[in-house]
């Protein structure tokens, strides 16, 4: 069976996700500014805001009004969370 396509905005988040999860992004570090995304990533400002949104979503970063969005959270494994979910309840 063939993978679905993903939208922009959630590949944009998961790129920026594996760059938290790299190091690349540590805690408390900003992300950089709307505008510089979209030249970075090369993706309209649209695409960038809802990746952002997605992320808050996921609890890794956080927007302060006229501030920037920082790093808060880390992703978590996906290994770990899917032996997680494959454990019984006993």
């Amino acid at each position: 069976m063939s993978e679905l396509p993903r939208y922009e905005y959630v590949k944009l988040a998961d790129a920026i996700a594996a760059e938290i999860s790299a190091g690349k992004l540590p805690l408390g570090a900003a992300l950089p500014g709307e505008r510089a995304m979209t030249e970075l990533y090369g993706v309209s400002i649209g695409t960038v805001r809802r990746a952002v949104v997605e992320l808050r979503k996921r609890g890794l970063v956080a927007t302060l009004p006229a501030k920037g969005t920082y790093v808060i959270g880390m992703p978590e494994e996906p290994s770990s969370a899917a032996a997680e979910e494959g454990e019984p309840n006993n």
